[in-house]
């Protein structure tokens, strides 16, 4: 690994400084030392922003949440208002990572990590992710695990955040502080599709930090659940949180969104449009599913899993519509 300077960030206004200088926000670091370990990144100073006061997790009247960026996955998904209130989010927070893992990875830090796309991973190999312009080895190479929506000639990577996921279908919101000042920006246009510039996963500015999360109220049955190809802790073949209103037999509300899929959390739109005002059967279901995944591109070797969100789409709507 390379040489870097350690340094302490004693407020906000500090970090964005020393980010200016040439420093890199480092939170729990269990994403950013390993790419510093395989040579990805090289950063020369680190500035620890996890001493900010960023690590609460705050519950409005209305039941909504504002979360820290440094609140820790564990505390995030022990948190009761949070399995009480958000039990999906809470689920996906413990499907990501070990115990060990929990501990120390930060939310901002989670919302924030890269693809685990081994071209991607390996500094020898070309990746228009890491090196734009170098070419994406992925689309005629090894991809069994890559996107199968919103992906472009420059990129097939996928994005890994079990919590992410289930912030999309919570209609979440990034509070970000940079050097034009304070925003919030929505979940859905905080991250993007690679088209031709896949080397950003983000909207983020330069220097902008991430301060905190903003969770709506819910107020209807959530799950999550994630497809891996072991059972101990793997990234997501396919992953979806679900959140659903039923009255009378019938789809009121529903917030649906997949991962394993795409460069970004897919909220899956098209599947929720089906869904409302239709009744709670496994053929509107297996309608939604199919009206979402129309629009997929797999590649040579992953088409399966066209078929396996279809089945995960259909199975997780009727567990919570049976329980309503």
């Amino acid at each position: 690994m390379r040489p870097f300077a350690y340094e302490r960030a004693t407020s906000a206004e500090d970090a964005l400084r020393r980010h200016a200088e040439g420093a890199a926000y480092l939170g729990g670091g269990t994403n950013l030392v390993d790419l510093m370990r395989l040579g990805v990144e090289l950063p020369s100073r680190l500035v620890d922003v996890t001493h900010l006061p960023y690590d609460q997790i705050q519950l409005d009247p209305n039941g909504g949440l504002l979360i820290g960026a440094a609140v820790s996955n564990s505390d995030l998904a022990a948190d009761r208002t949070v399995r009480e209130g958000h039990p999906v989010l809470a689920q996906a927070v413990l499907a990501g990572a070990s115990g060990q893992i929990r501990n120390v990875a930060t939310v901002g830090g989670n919302l924030l990590q890269r693809t685990r796309c081994s071209y991607f991973q390996d500094a020898a190999k070309p990746c228009n992710k890491r090196n734009p312009g170098s070419g994406c080895p992925a689309i005629e190479g090894e991809h069994h695990n890559l996107a199968i929506l919103g992906h472009s000639g420059a990129c097939v990577a996928t994005h890994p955040s079990d919590m992410a996921v289930a912030l999309a279908a919570l209609d979440a919101s990034v509070h970000v502080r940079g050097h034009a000042g304070e925003r919030v920006v929505p979940i859905e246009d905080f991250y993007r599709l690679p088209g031709d510039a896949p080397e950003r996963d983000t909207t983020l500015e330069p220097g902008d930090l991430v301060t905190a999360v903003e969770v709506p109220p819910l107020g209807m049955p959530s799950r999550y659940r994630k497809v891996r190809e072991r059972a101990s802790f793997a990234f997501a073949l396919v992953s979806i949180a679900v959140a659903l209103r039923v009255d009378g037999g019938v789809v009121r509300d529903v917030r649906l969104a997949l991962g394993g899929v795409a460069h970004k959390p897919w909220r899956a739109r098209r599947a929720e449009e089906a869904l409302r005002g239709n009744p709670v059967t496994e053929e509107f279901f297996l309608r939604a599913a199919e009206a979402e995944l129309e629009a997929a591109e797999p590649l040579r070797d992953n088409a399966y899993k066209v078929t396996l969100a279809r089945n995960l789409i259909v199975r997780t709507l009727a567990e919570l519509g049976e329980g309503t």
